[in-house]
């Protein structure tokens, strides 16, 4: 099979790189691995309602539908998406899973779980959800009690009388933290202390957070965390929950054990029924590999969306462009840039 633009992922970013593939008039196909539409948020858990999400941005073309706040964010984006894919009549062809990509003369080679297809440019938008990561600590093959990570949870039920340690200084590890917090005992630890923001997100913090990674997937290092800058919301959950004493945060532990978690100083220990962990993900970029694109630093040197080693190849949705708002704008820039080149090679 053979088309000249391949889209990987049809989140957000991906999505939003159709879009403008399809005004152009395009030669294209998105491949997705998700069985339905959606991307990273159908798999949200569930007591993650509308209002408690971050912030949604429309896609382009079709504003997100009003809905009621207290409906699950994975329902409302799920057929948010749906729709807009039916509307614009983006060729998403799903679950086909993305295994490998190399190269072969000007373009590229995609073994796929549908077959082979071949694409002279290509769009990554992988995102990372399916990339969590767990943090290696001493002992955590000793403990006995229950393990997981945020991507994981499914709600804080199953937590029900027990104690809970919730690992993570982000904004998921928050809301899992108050949720649980609720029907468990919790401890809260984080590497470092938590920063929050009471006032409102400005454009200049926008502004320097997207910056701040600009900086660091250029010189090919790994995208850093964006909380790191723009902190912490301070929600009425939050403001509730420290009320109750929920979000006295500890430094992280220093070792697991077969019954909880522990530190240097002897007299600081903690016991837990359940360890969650909420360290945050990775780019899911497994299947860029044969490519062989990792700097020295450990990450992808980018020029914008566009890998520097591969300049027909574009990255949406990493690094700077890993918001709902960025990935729209990455989207539109990668494509306008992408079609560009190919128009470039066509006339040579």
């Amino acid at each position: 099979m053979k088309t000249d633009v391949v889209v990987i992922g049809a989140g957000q970013a991906g999505l939003s790189a159709a879009y403008e593939l399809r005004r152009a008039g395009a030669d294209f196909v998105v491949l997705d691995a998700d069985a339905g539409p959606g991307g990273a948020w159908q798999h949200r858990w569930p007591s993650l309602r509308l209002d408690r999400a971050h912030r949604i941005a429309s896609l382009p073309g079709m504003d997100l539908p009003a809905a009621d706040p207290a409906t699950p964010a994975s329902e409302v984006v799920s057929e948010y998406f749906a729709a807009y894919e039916r509307r614009f009549h983006l060729p998403v062809r799903r679950p086909v899973r993305v295994r490998a990509v190399r190269r072969d003369g000007d373009g590229f080679v995609l073994d796929t779980s549908e077959g082979r297809w071949t694409a002279r440019a290509l769009i990554s938008a992988t995102g990372t959800w399916t990339r969590p990561f767990w943090p290696a600590y001493p002992g955590r093959e000793l403990f006995r009690g229950r393990q997981l990570h945020a991507a994981d949870y499914r709600g804080a039920e199953g937590f029900r009388g027990q104690s809970v340690v919730v690992v993570g200084g982000g904004t998921s590890a928050v809301q899992q933290l108050v949720e649980i917090s609720e029907v468990a005992d919790t401890t809260w630890v984080t590497r470092r202390p938590p920063v929050w923001r009471t006032d409102q997100f400005d454009e200049d913090a926008g502004r320097a957070a997207v910056a701040l990674v600009e900086r660091r997937v250029r010189a090919g290092l790994p995208p850093g965390s964006v909380v790191s800058v723009t902190g912490l919301v301070e929600t009425d959950a939050v403001r509730a929950a420290r009320a109750r004493g929920v979000l006295t945060r500890l430094p992280v532990f220093d070792r697991l054990t077969a019954v909880g978690v522990a530190w240097d100083d002897p007299a600081r220990e903690v016991r837990a029924d359940a360890v969650l962990w909420a360290t945050g993900f990775r780019a899911a970029l497994d299947h860029l590999a044969p490519l062989r694109l990792r700097a020295p630093g450990g990450g992808i040197a980018m020029d914008g969306t566009r890998v520097v080693a591969e300049p027909m190849l574009h990255l949406v949705g990493y690094g700077p462009s890993a918001s709902t708002i960025g990935a729209n704008r990455a989207g539109r820039s990668a494509v306008r840039e992408l079609l560009r080149a190919l128009e470039g090679q066509a006339a040579a």
